[in-house]
């Protein structure tokens, strides 16, 4: 058992019985959407969570202006996805924020410090703060919104009174609307067929409309991918309202994959249900529900889009990786490409060698394959940074080659203009990567890869908090494309804003996927050293050097590009106090 100094975060939802006894599977379902999108908020503050407690949480920080700036966000983030909810349908939130000694066992924490943020949740209005004399003392001054002095209380097993101070947010709301084009791969290689089927409309038929409109606007993301084919409205919407199998419409249609939902109307809320099939095995690929509000009503049609798009297409590459080889008297370089595909979702040091051998394989048989070309730079360039290949000019060469020659064979592939981008910010070329960057934003929309590649641009040139937006973003909506790794460089932004704690919360997150990433490893010793525990950070560089002998600080850096040498000696700086060797 350890004893320790700890900001303590309690949440709860006011009013969630109500809620569950009038639908409990949909306030379950909102409840969930609603801490996905807070999850980001938390990790950027350096939180943990602690547990779940069914209409809450409990969240633990190492500092208290760190929890109390987590919890102003994330109530103003709540506040505006409520704005246009009935009464009724509100889901807000009570926080409860208290700094003091917690007892940790494990990953648990007990104590009165946990017990007064329990006591202070309770007296919390719905989608304010209450926040304890103690915590205010500490992180008032580095907090720019007002907060009221609401007294002293005295709590349930709790000897002392308890000074309380409290916050309310103002609600806000933003948009982002963008133009589209169309991205392509020539059509003997796009073997997956994507068939959207009609969203079915649940509500008032007066509501057709809607459920017709986001159908054809997911067809039109869903065609931006360049991977599949996707029918066309005439091709599926023939199919709306009769009672066939979907196994049958596949058939009739010649669709490997079929979308299908249904769109629910209740006040002021929209509900969507999706899900992805394989219409010959019956497999339901993925499926998820969206709840969103009715304000802006286009505005909110594209936000639904773009949550599908960005969930449905990488589930459809992970599912044609993993599908059966087709038959074929001679390799194809589509064949090689998919079987490189399945081994790279493996990602294993020996599986990311046997896929970049295949994806060498397919750019032989065919020169012209555009997608292999970006696959296997980008696997190259992961390959160095996970510390599995080694980083020679050469490679570096042959990659921004690829990339170069991929954006040639398919100028209308957000994938290859953003992997250009990647490489020209790698090389230090910032004004090239932001514009291929943009180009890719503008190709596809919907490509949450595309918006990360703009984060990494305004990250190579020293602007970390637009980035931090922009990846938390597609962490938010594309967390499941293993092409990006948005948690390691939101360890990195969060450390040359010197949010040292941020840093590590998002390390830890990236360290469960990759326990042995070499920039992730380095980056927290990095940041543990600069937060002052030495201990902690002299253990970490022992696990990253006994991973890579041969790491040290000068070798690391000799491929960083950053626009601001600032940041390079801030990183170089933290690496050394760790205990890094120099040379």
């Amino acid at each position: 058992m350890e004893r320790r100094l700890a900001a303590i975060v309690c949440a709860d939802v006011a009013g969630y019985s109500r809620m569950m006894g009038a639908d409990e599977e949909g306030t379950h379902a909102i409840f969930k959407a609603h801490r996905s999108a807070i999850y980001p908020i938390i990790l950027n503050h350096g939180g943990r969570l602690v547990k779940n407690t069914g209409d809450g949480f409990l969240l633990e920080y190492p500092s208290v202006v760190g929890a109390l700036q987590s919890s102003i966000e994330l109530q103003n983030l709540m506040a505006e996805r409520n704005s246009q909810l009935p009464t009724d349908r509100l889901m807000q939130f009570r926080l409860g924020v208290h700094m003091g000694d917690v007892m940790a066992d494990e990953d648990e924490v007990f104590g009165d410090g946990v017990n007064i943020a329990v006591r202070l949740e309770s007296v919390a209005t719905p989608g304010g703060v209450a926040v304890s004399g103690k915590a205010y003392q500490e992180a008032s001054k580095h907090i720019h919104v007002p907060l009221i002095d609401a007294g002293s209380r005295r709590f349930k097993n709790i000897e002392e009174a308890i000074s309380v101070w409290t916050w309310d947010p103002a609600r806000t709301a933003t948009d982002d609307r963008d133009l589209h084009n169309k991205a392509n791969l020539p059509a003997q290689y796009r073997t997956a067929i994507v068939g959207v089927l009609p969203f079915v409309n649940l509500s008032d038929h007066a509501e057709e409309y809607f459920s017709d409109g986001l159908t054809e606007d997911l067809i039109h993301a869903l065609s931006l991918q360049s991977f599949f084919r996707v029918l066309s409205r005439n091709a599926t919407f023939s199919f709306k309202g009769k009672d066939l199998s979907t196994r049958l419409i596949a058939r009739e249609i010649d669709a490997t994959y079929l979308i299908q939902g249904s769109v629910r109307r209740a006040g002021n809320k929209i509900r969507v249900t999706a899900q992805l099939i394989s219409p010959e095995s019956g497999e339901q690929l993925w499926a998820n529900r969206y709840d969103s509000d009715i304000g802006d009503l286009f505005a909110m049609q594209d936000e639904l889009t773009t949550n599908l798009s960005a969930a449905i297409a990488p589930e459809i590459f992970r599912a044609e990786a993993s599908a059966p080889a087709r038959p074929s008297a001679d390799p194809t370089a589509w064949d090689r490409f998919l079987k490189g595909l399945s081994h790279y979702y493996r990602h294993t040091k020996a599986d990311f060698e046997t896929s970049i051998d295949l994806f060498r394989q397919a750019t032989v048989l065919d020169p012209s394959l555009s997608i292999a070309r970006a696959y296997l730079a980008t696997i190259m360039v992961q390959g160095v940074q996970y510390g599995w290949i080694k980083s020679t000019k050469e490679l570096w060469t042959e990659a921004m080659s690829l990339a170069e020659s991929s954006v040639r064979l398919d100028p209308r592939s957000s994938f290859a203009f953003g992997l250009l981008s990647y490489m020209h910010a790698m090389e230090g070329n910032h004004d090239t990567a932001m514009d291929a960057a943009k180009r890719a934003v503008n190709l596809n929309p919907y490509d949450m890869g595309a918006r990360g590649i703009l984060g990494i641009c305004h990250f190579s040139e020293g602007e970390h908090q637009q980035a931090i937006e922009l990846f938390s973003t597609a962490v938010q909506r594309g967390n499941s494309d293993p092409r990006y790794k948005w948690t390691a460089l939101l360890a990195f932004a969060h450390y040359l804003l010197k949010q040292y704690d941020a840093s590590l919360s998002w390390a830890r997150e990236a360290l469960y996927l990759n326990p042995n990433h070499l920039q992730v490893l380095s980056v927290r010793a990095a940041a543990l050293a600069q937060s002052g525990r030495r201990e902690e950070a002299a253990k970490a560089t022992a696990v990253l050097l006994n991973c890579f002998p041969s790491m040290t600080v000068e070798r690391h850096l000799r491929n960083f590009r950053w626009k601001n040498p600032a940041d390079i000696a801030h990183y170089r700086d933290g690496l050394l106090k760790a205990g890094v060797p120099s040379n």
